[in-house]
């Protein structure tokens, strides 16, 4: 017994320490946005627990119960579909988490939530919910439910991702119009996007970073001018134009989003026939942006 614990307290790091804690926190902001928002504006949420909230409304069966109760066996279909066993237990746990919270904040929380504002419900629904998504994310996990089934049905089917979370979520919408009514199920749908939109912002963070490809003739001064006004560090390629023959070099540099018109100047004082063009990517690791081990 001894020799198994020394072993998982060796596997244990302040990483893994953190990462628990984030899906702790929200697993229990789900909780909060389904007991505070969505139950008592009749708002459904997607996955097992939005149908764990219409059978609830039915049956006044627990919601936390049923939610563990409908992951256990996509946990068990799915765990070769969840990444490895650290993400699959991971997920396991915060579907506990989300299930014990669930029910244990009735207790303590208005049954009639804080607002019987429709559209106030959805929008702090969303966003708190969201923010929940997003930490657990944040925290290598997923809660279950529509995450797990995405995948098998993915995987199955070769279905694309989006098209599968379409078709899941769209049925569950439907159960939440005939349950409560059309008008709750459309403003179910404001809070899913406003939800995802949260959680991405939680996920990635709020700084999303901009790539710039530059088509030069002059990479030289090009170059220069990046590295020595912006600071920034450029990746240069050789590159021929397919039609006119001709040889140039692609530039290639990460910029933050307020770096963008500079750049641009920059780049039409050195080369005004230049070709740009700018991207978005969601993060940016390494000398300049976010170190890659944290």
């Amino acid at each position: 017994m001894r020799t198994h614990l020394e072993s998982w307290f060796r596997g244990f790091s302040w990483t893994t320490g953190r990462d628990y804690v984030l899906i702790t926190l929200g697993t229990l902001l789900q909780a909060f946005a389904i007991r505070l928002f969505l139950v008592p504006g009749h708002l459904v949420n997607g996955g097992i627990s939005g149908l764990a909230q219409i059978i609830n409304f039915y049956t006044n069966f627990p919601i936390g119960v049923m939610i563990l109760i409908g992951n256990i066996p996509l946990l068990i279909l799915g765990w070769r579909h969840l990444g490895g066993k650290r993400f699959a237990i991971r997920t396991a746990y915060a579907v506990v988490a989300v299930s014990f919270f669930t029910d244990f904040l009735v207790l303590f929380l208005p049954t009639g939530g804080l607002s019987t504002d429709l559209v106030l419900n959805t929008l702090y629904g969303g966003v708190v919910s969201g923010i929940g998504y997003g930490l657990v994310y944040r925290g290598h996990g997923t809660s279950g439910g529509t995450d797990i089934l995405v995948r098998i049905i993915t995987n199955w089917r070769s279905i694309p991702i989006s098209q599968s979370y379409l078709i899941t979520d769209s049925l569950i919408m439907l159960l939440g119009g005939l349950t409560y009514s059309w008008r709750n199920a459309l403003y179910a749908i404001i809070m899913l996007f406003i939800s995802g939109i949260a959680t991405e912002v939680t996920t990635n963070g709020p700084n999303v970073v901009r790539t710039a490809i530059i088509i030069t003739s002059n990479p030289d001064q090009v170059s220069h001018s990046i590295l020595t006004d912006l600071e920034r560090g450029v990746t240069s390629v050789e590159v021929t134009g397919e039609y006119t023959g001709s040889k140039r070099s692609m530039l290639y540099c990460v910029i933050n989003r307020s770096e963008v018109s500079v750049l641009k100047s920059l780049v039409l004082d050195a080369d005004p026939d230049a070709f740009i063009v700018i991207g978005q990517a969601h993060e940016a690791f390494g000398e300049g942006f976010r170190p890659l081990r944290q």
